[in-house]
């Protein structure tokens, strides 16, 4: 079976072919600025990202023949994990989501395309909108904003799985804290095949990263909010984009900045320490929700490839469990085997309603 896999992020979109579990083509499609700067919303770059993945495909002399097409996840609503089909009420509820992001543009890409072959499905899996919390973790000091999950479930779930097969053990039967260190920051805690708790990545809890401030102090965000120094989107910016590392350090290139600490720069020393700290400060609150029974703890994504940022880590939380580390992500492979499992029947195709 021959599966394309499509995963649009906020400057690049990556595809790859696979024959059944064989990989024939991974590509990075970059985007520069000045290219995206042509679409005021993101949803704009549908026409222009599908016709990059037609043209990348004909470039590299790869047949348009595919069994299934299969997209990053969108911000839809709270759904279990798994994998979907698109449908309408999917497509309608991306055309009006809620939140803007580039993988919106997944299931998009992946229909439209599904309809110029014959008998070709379109799916998504494990979007970052997987809620699979306890309902104890849902509760926070105010009725008017529970807690939701928006996090990097696809790679989370992949690297969870992959170091189960590894180990011979079944993810199902597993207690896992799972960290993804990428351009936002997800902790995860996997009891038996669930997501039972995971902060919300993408606009303001936990760590925070090189582009997302994580959580803030209320009280200073109401403040700011009502000081008229920033428009609505001025602030959103501040808590997702333009926040985090980039925000103190003019950069999101741990490589850069680890390169200025050695040279003697005390202040980048600090925020870097600052923002380990704070991860280490996740895992052991993630910690707790196991009450201290770990299997194991994965440290994935990005930022897994800096040697300061996992030696120090590792110094916070190794007495928690054994660590384990793999560097960048898994998740066009992860989405290409999800759609593999789904045609097979090895896998429940979920209906999104």
């Amino acid at each position: 079976m021959k599966i394309l896999a499509i995963n649009p992020g906020s400057t690049s979109t990556k595809i790859a072919v696979y024959e059944d579990e064989t990989p024939i083509l991974v590509n990075n499609i970059r985007h520069t600025v000045e290219e995206l700067s042509e679409f005021p919303r993101i949803i704009d770059q549908f026409e222009f990202r599908k016709n990059l993945v037609l043209d990348a495909l004909e470039a590299k002399g790869i047949p348009f023949d595919f069994d299934a097409i299969v997209g990053r996840g969108g911000l839809l609503k709270p759904i279990p994990g798994g994998v979907y089909e698109v449908n309408d009420a999917m497509l309608d509820d991306i055309a009006h989501a809620m939140r803007s992001h580039a993988c919106n543009l997944g299931c998009l890409i992946a229909a439209e395309l599904a309809t110029l072959l014959h008998d070709c499905r379109a799916f998504i899996a494990d979007p970052g909108v997987v809620d699979e919390l306890e309902e104890v973790a849902r509760i926070t000091g105010s009725p008017l904003m529970p807690r939701i999950t928006i996090w990097h479930a696809l790679n989370q779930r992949a690297i969870a799985r992959r170091y189960a097969a590894e180990h011979n053990l079944c993810y199902e039967n597993l207690s896992l804290i799972v960290c993804h260190l990428g351009g936002g920051i997800s902790i995860g805690t996997h009891y038996h095949g669930r997501a039972i708790d995971v902060n919300n990545a993408l606009d303001g809890e936990g760590p925070f990263s090189p582009e997302r401030a994580g959580t803030l102090p209320a009280g200073q965000l109401i403040d700011l909010c009502n000081s008229g120094r920033f428009t609505r989107d001025e602030l959103k910016k501040r808590i997702s984009g333009s926040a985090g590392l980039t925000a103190h350090l003019g950069t999101t290139d741990v490589q850069v900045i680890v390169k200025r600490i050695e040279e003697g720069d005390k202040h980048a020393e600090l925020v870097l320490d600052a923002m380990i700290y704070q991860i280490a400060r996740g895992v052991g609150a993630s910690a707790t929700v196991l009450c201290g029974k770990i299997d194991a703890i994965l440290l994935t994504g990005g930022m897994a490839h800096s040697d300061y940022i996992i030696s120090r880590l590792k110094e916070r939380i190794s007495f928690l469990a054994p660590i384990y580390v793999y560097p960048g992500e898994d998740e066009l492979e992860a989405l290409a085997l999800n759609a593999l499992g789904a045609l097979r029947g090895e896998l429940p195709i979920q209906i999104y309603q």
